[in-house]
C-alpha cells in the first residue's frame, strides 16, 4: 500500500490509507487512545480501540486505518484535517522515542541556547522551527529562479583556495601532500566570481558557503550563506542596483513578504550618517514592525579607504601604510575619482562604486562596480602599502586576467541567512538556520572544535603546542 500523506486524508473518505510519521499528541480515555499523527505536511487524528496506549510522543510510526468523517459537533475547524480521523485497525513502531532531553511543545524560547544546539535536531521539529528553515527553502528558490528568467548561470567556486586579504582573517587548510603548505577556506567567492567575468560568462550567481574568522554577533557566524551573482558590462551601478532589487523584490513577495516602499529609497553614506546615526538603518514604523514589514533602501557613495584601526587585527594586517579599505579592494571608485585613485592623491576623499543593501536596520547585501584593469587593482594595494612582490604573491593571478581582456562589471552578495532571520520575524541568525554554531563558535550537535589524533597531526606534518595550566 502507498503512503498517504495527513493533508491528503480528506480526499480518501472511506477508504483504507497507510499513514507513516511521529506521533505528536497522545490522549488516554480508557479503551480510546488517540493520537495527533504528524508529518511534513501537518497532523491528523488517529483514534484505536483498545490499541495504540504503549505509544511515547515524537515515536515514529506507521498506522493503516480507515478514514472517516467526524461527527459535525467534532470537527475542528482550526485544523485543515479536521473533518476526519482515521480509525486505527493496524499500526508499527518503526522509531521508539524515550524520553525527550528538551521539550518540543513550545517555541524554544525558555530552552538555553546550549541545550537547543546540542539536539538541535530535536530542535528543529517544533513548528517555528520548521517554517523557519521552509521559508528559508522557499527564498532560495525564488531567487534562484528570478536569475534564471534573467539569462544567469548557476557556477559553483572551489571551497579550498588562497589565504588572501578580503577583511578578516582565514580559516585554514593544512595541505597533506605540500608540508607545510595551507589552503585557505572562502571569505569568499570574490576573486573567482571576477575571473568568471573574465572568461566570458556574463552573468553568474551561486548559493555560495562563505566561511570567516572574526568575532561573533547575534547577526554574524564564522559560516555563512549569500546569494552571489555578478554581471558584466552594466551601464552603471544604478543598472546593477535596478536588477537587483528586481529580483529581490520578485523573491520576496513570493514568499509573502511585504515590503515598505517600491522602488527602494536611495540614501547616500554621509546622509545615513547625518540622518540616523549609522549606514544600517531602520525606516519602519513601530505599526510596520508589528506587521512584519519589510524595509528596504539602498546605500551608496561610501569612501574607498580609511584609517586602520590599531584594535582591529585584520585591519592592521591589511593597511601596511595606514590606509585600508572599507568593503573590498576590488571595487572600482566612482569615475569622478578614478584619476585620483591611479595618482593615490585625495585618498581619504575618494568615493566607492559600492552599494549596500539594508533592511530592518541590518545589511542584508553590498556589492560593487568592480576594477577590471591591472591599474587600478595595483594602485588599490599601493595605496595601501604593499611592494609590487606582495602584490603579485597576493592578486598576480588577477593582474594576470585582467591583462587578456577583462569586461566591465559588477555585482552583489545577498546574506540568504540574514533575508531568511528577516522574513521569518526572527532577531537571531541561528533561528534561520538548520545547524547554527553557538556564540562560542562550537558546532550544533557534534562537538567541534575538537582535538584530532597524533596520526592525523603526523600525517599533516603539523604539531600543537597549547600553554601550561
Amino acid at each position: 500500500m502507498q503512503r498517504t500523506l495527513t493533508l491528503q486524508t480528506t480526499q480518501h473518505i472511506g477508504e483504507v490509507v497507510k499513514l507513516q510519521g511521529w506521533v505528536d499528541t497522545k490522549r488516554d480515555h480508557g479503551k480510546l487512545t488517540f493520537i495527533d499523527l504528524r508529518d511534513r505536511t501537518g497532523t491528523v487524528q488517529c483514534v484505536g480501540y483498545q490499541k495504540m496506549g504503549e505509544l511515547t510522543p515524537e515515536s515514529v510510526i506507521e498506522v493503516v486505518g480507515q478514514v472517516k468523517e467526524r461527527p459535525e459537533n467534532m470537527i475542528n475547524a482550526e485544523s485543515a484535517t479536521g473533518a476526519v480521523e482515521i480509525d486505527v485497525r493496524e499500526y508499527t513502531v518503526l522509531g521508539k522515542a524515550g524520553s525527550l532531553p528538551i521539550p518540543i511543545d513550545t517555541d524554544g524560547s525558555e530552552i538555553a541556547e546550549e541545550m537547543r544546539l546540542k539536539y538541535r535536531y530535536l530542535d528543529l521539529r517544533r513548528e517555528r522551527m520548521q517554517k523557519n528553515v521552509r521559508v528559508r527553502s522557499e527564498l532560495t528558490r525564488a531567487l534562484s529562479e528570478a536569475l534564471y528568467e534573467r539569462e544567469f548561470v548557476n557556477i559553483e567556486t572551489p571551497m579550498l583556495t588562497k589565504s588572501t586579504k578580503e577583511g578578516a582573517r582565514d580559516f585554514v587548510v593544512p595541505a597533506r601532500l605540500q608540508p607545510g603548505l595551507f589552503y585557505a577556506l572562502p571569505q569568499s567567492p570574490q576573486q573567482y566570481k571576477q575571473l568568471l567575468m573574465t572568461a566570458g560568462f556574463e552573468r553568474y550567481f551561486q548559493v555560495a558557503r562563505c566561511i570567516r574568522d572574526e568575532d561573533l554577533r547575534s547577526d554574524r557566524g564564522f559560516e555563512f550563506t549569500q546569494l552571489d551573482l555578478e554581471m558584466s558590462f552594466p551601464e552603471s551601478r544604478e543598472s546593477v542596483m535596478e536588477l537587483v532589487e528586481t529580483v529581490v523584490k520578485q523573491a520576496v513577495t513570493s514568499v509573502g513578504g511585504k515590503m515598505q516602499q517600491d522602488p527602494f529609497p536611495v540614501v547616500s553614506y554621509p546622509e545615513a550618517l547625518e540622518k540616523y546615526g549609522a549606514d544600517k538603518f531602520d525606516l519602519r514604523t513601530e505599526q510596520e514592525k508589528k506587521n512584519g514589514v519589510l524595509a528596504f533602501a539602498w546605500v551608496v557613495d561610501f569612501p574607498f579607504f580609511k584609517k586602520v584601526d590599531a584594535k582591529d587585527v585584520a585591519e592592521v594586517r591589511d593597511g601596511k601604510s595606514g590606509w585600508t579599505f572599507t568593503h573590498n579592494p576590488f571595487s572600482s571608485p566612482i569615475p569622478e575619482h578614478i584619476e585620483w585613485l591611479k595618482n593615490k592623491e585625495h585618498i581619504g576623499e575618494i568615493i566607492t562604486a559600492q552599494y549596500d543593501l539594508v533592511c530592518n536596520g541590518y545589511e542584508v547585501g553590498g556589492g560593487s562596480i568592480r576594477a577590471h584593469s591591472p591599474e587600478l587593482l595595483t594602485a588599490v594595494f599601493e595605496i595601501m602599502g604593499y611592494s609590487s612582490e606582495e602584490i603579485t604573491e597576493g592578486v598576480g593571478h588577477m593582474l594576470e586576467a585582467f591583462g587578456v581582456g577583462t569586461p566591465p562589471h559588477g555585482g552583489i552578495a545577498l546574506g540568504l541567512d540574514r533575508l531568511a532571520m528577516l522574513l521569518t520575524g526572527e532577531t537571531s541568525l541561528k533561528e534561520s538556520i538548520a545547524f547554527p554554531m553557538t556564540g562560542s563558535g562550537k558546532t550544533a550537535v557534534m562537538q567541534a572544535p575538537a582535538p584530532i589524533s597524533d596520526e592525523q597531526l603526523r600525517e599533516l606534518h603539523l604539531a600543537t603546542q597549547l600553554p601550561k595550566k
